[in-house]
């Protein structure tokens, strides 16, 4: 079938006016899986490579050959900033035919949402939590506004794979379809999908449909990358050496950064100068600490400031200014930035994006590469490994530069393997059940026990959720007055379900922070959490604010820009590692591959920890004595795994080998004391984790984790089932303990105490 010809008029017209010579694979492949099959469809292209006009294309010619009766296609995606980005190339491919494109999101005007109420048509755009306000509050209009709605597209579907808001997601789809008794089919788009065979069934799940996933030549991926690695202070780790074989000459490195107080910024500072860049952190206070040095640096050269910033805390007028700014290919501005604008977000011809040191996943490297090469050029990523000396009491783990070989483990596992991390579809989401449970109440009014059990737990999210689990949360939430029944025995929500279900904080179900609004006269700067007293100073928008005005009651904090330099702070962060990159974590320092992309620094900072792997023995077992009774375990596994095996330890193993002071730096190492020798800690180990336990025991007597937003209102068995069957990789733990039953035979055991 020839796609181009398929194709609805206007879009031929808008192809012929965009000056396109042909359509890319992924545009052909897509078009004949959306016209010749009623599937769902899974997307998988690099960034930049015509996905959205790829799937909106047929969508719009279908539509265009038999118009809907209501909304034709809902458009979801996870950030406000790529609903406005698509807003503006979805509305220039509709306008001419007359097709409403309508943005329903927080920042959104309401002028466009109350049209669509009045006659629904076209596209409607919308985040999860919108979605989720949509159902609450417009609940009568669902089957008007949707009744006839043929796709649902899913825009950077990986976002929403290992994590609550993805099912969330998925469970508000079901919802709709249900309440509108529409069958719409599923499009997911997606340039970071590890396993497309287990995204498409996430995607498919509860819809009737299976999941093609078109495949297409997409063409070869060309990087320019380079790793660098600086201590805080000087000397750095190749003064004074000669260079290594085959480590890049120094005009093809860059210069070398200036004398500066942080030579890695310093670095950055002369490596964007002349031209538009990125520049990612993994948390808004080191966004705002990089942005605040670097303007800095602007003020001492005596340059003009040419540095914006971005991220979630700040407002959306900083947000939406930086996001036009960087469109503008004029524009010789660099962005310092958070995930933010790790998404599909057109951000125009950026040359060049740094990353300070190693991101949590090869998602996320790959989605801020990708924010390069754009328009023709190669991708083009600079890392910028950041580290302080080490004391010369510092213990042998604070030896290894653990974000220098985390990034190349990242790197190499997608050069060598295309791995990206899979969804994760085992979880418990208890959290996500009591939240959708309240959701469906307030939306659907009384409902009897049975009819509500049937509306939620037939939702595909929860099949592992037992009906006797769902009984027992009913029956607490009844005695916390946050379900109540009526005379007829039907469920409502109680009053206190009411105060939470009526805060805008109910839509999302990630942790939230509580935050205090910024306020400098008329401008309103963004949000930040526990704020300082008056008098004080705060981080905020990549410059320093004193603070005049604290108002509790209103959290809102009113200041005025100051000169300065000081640590922000907008809540915690967690970082969810794959066990797959601990493992490539650990080849990188016992192999001897050179990486081309490596920078003079990197390679003599790699080459003496290196060194360091090998003459403590770390490349021979995972315990290492570091003198006395002080041991080290280096696990090689991710997240969650390491938190199964730090519990088992203290409570399992710990009192059988007088284990003490067990400290750990998740998910690298631990670091602890005991009486016991290696010989006998493998043994006991290997012991105990042979034995049939349960994994409630991994829990502390009386420990209630709470883990996602909404366990504080979980009875207390499903808060400490959830975490210890959903969270804890318990199997995945006792596999690893498996395979060290052969270290124990024939150790030398360590001296006892005091020879």
């Amino acid at each position: 079938m020839n796609v181009f010809e398929r194709y609805a008029a206007f879009i031929r017209d808008y192809i012929y006016r965009s000056g396109w010579q042909s359509l890319r694979a992924v545009q052909n492949a897509a078009g004949d899986a959306i016209f010749n099959t009623d599937e769902n469809v899974l997307l998988t292209a690099s960034t930049a490579s015509g996905k959205t006009e790829a799937a909106f294309f047929p969508i719009l010619t279908l539509l265009d050959e038999d118009p809907a009766q209501s909304v034709g296609v809902l458009y979801i995606a996870p950030l406000k900033a790529l609903i406005n980005d698509q807003f503006g190339r979805l509305n220039e491919l509709c306008e001419e035919e007359g097709i409403a494109v309508t943005r329903w999101h927080g920042d959104a005007n309401r002028t466009g949402k109350r049209k669509l109420l009045k006659k629904p048509s076209g596209i409607l755009q919308i985040t999860p939590e919108s979605l989720e306000s949509l159902l609450i509050n417009k609940h009568m209009e669902v089957p008007s506004l949707f009744g006839d709605l043929r796709f649902i597209v899913i825009d950077e579907i990986h976002s929403l794979l290992r994590a609550d808001r993805g099912l969330q997601t998925f469970c508000l789809i079901e919802r709709l379809c249900k309440l509108a008794g529409c069958r719409p089919r599923r499009i997911g788009l997606s340039a970071t999908i590890g396993n497309p065979e287990l995204a498409g069934q996430f995607l498919a799940a509860g819809s009737g449909r299976g999941t093609i996933i078109p495949k297409f030549d997409g063409g070869r991926e060309v990087w320019r990358l380079s790793m660098e690695h600086f201590f805080n202070t000087a000397p750095q780790a190749d003064e004074g050496k000669a260079p290594p074989v085959g480590t890049p000459p120094l005009e093809e490195a860059g210069d070398a950064a200036p004398r500066a107080a942080d030579p890695g910024i310093g670095y950055i500072f002369e490596h964007t100068r002349g031209r538009k860049c990125l520049v990612f952190t993994n948390s808004r206070e080191e966004c705002e600490a990089v942005c605040q040095q670097l303007r800095q640096y602007c003020e001492a050269n005596h340059e003009p400031d040419r540095f914006l910033i971005h991220h979630g805390n700040l407002s959306a007028s900083y947000r939406e200014s930086a996001e036009e700014e960087m469109k503008d290919d004029d524009s010789l501005l660099s962005v310092c930035a958070t995930a933010t604008l790790e998404l599909g977000i057109d951000v125009g011809r950026l040359e060049r994006a740094f990353q300070i040191d190693a991101p949590f996943t090869v998602s996320g490297f790959l989605q801020r590469m990708g924010r390069t090469g754009r328009r023709g050029d190669p991708s083009e990523m600079w890392f910028v490994m950041r580290e302080e000396h080490q004391e010369a009491r510092a213990m042998l783990p604070d030896s290894i530069p653990w974000y220098l070989i985390q990034g190349i483990a990242l790197v190499q596992l997608y050069i060598e393997e295309r791995f990206v991390e899979p969804p994760r579809l085992d979880r418990l989401p208890y959290s996500l059940l009591y939240h959708q449970t309240m959701s469906t109440l307030a939306s659907q009014g009384e409902m009897t026990p049975g009819e509500l059990a049937f509306r939620v737990l037939t939702l595909s999210c929860f099949h592992r959720v037992s009906r006797d689990d769902y009984r027992l949360l009913l029956r607490h939430l009844i005695d916390m007055d946050h379900i109540s029944r009526t005379e007829n025995g039907g469920l409502i929500l109680g009053l206190a379900g009411e105060r939470v279900v009526n805060s805008y904080k109910f839509y999302a179900v990630f942790q939230e922070n509580v935050e205090y609004t910024v306020r400098s006269g008329s401008e309103q700067l963004g949000t930040i959490v526990k704020p300082p007293p008056q008098g004080d100073k705060i981080a905020i928008a990549g410059r320093v604010w004193v603070v005049e005005e604290v108002d509790h009651k209103r959290r809102e904090i009113f200041c005025s820009l100051v000169k300065g330099n000081i640590p922000a702070y907008f809540g915690d962060v967690a970082g969810d590692i794959h066990t797959r990159i601990l493992e490539r974590m650990y080849r990188v320092l016992d192999e001897d591959l050179r990486y081309p992309y490596l920078m003079p620094h990197a390679v003599c900072r790699l080459e003496d920890a290196r060194g360091t792997f090998r003459k403590s023995r770390m490349s021979e077992r995972p315990l290492v004595h570091l003198g006395g009774r002080m041991w080290a375990l280096f696990p090689w596994v991710g997240t969650y795994t390491f938190l199964a095996l730090e519990r088992f330890l203290k409570l399992r193993c710990g009192r059988k080998m007088g284990l003490k002071g067990l400290q750990s730096s998740r998910p690298y190492y631990m670091q602890f004391t005991m009486q016991a020798g290696e010989a006998e800690f493998y043994e006991t180990v290997c012991g105990e984790a042979a034995e049939d336990f349960d994994a409630l025991e991994l829990l502390y007597p009386g420990e209630l984790p709470v883990f996602e937003k909404y366990d504080e209102y979980l009875p207390e068995g499903l808060v400490r089932k959830g975490f210890a069957c959903g969270v804890l990789d318990t199997a995945g733990m006792r596999e690893l303990v498996k395979s060290w039953s052969g270290f124990g035979a024939g150790q030398q055991e360590i001296p006892p105490r005091g020879i």
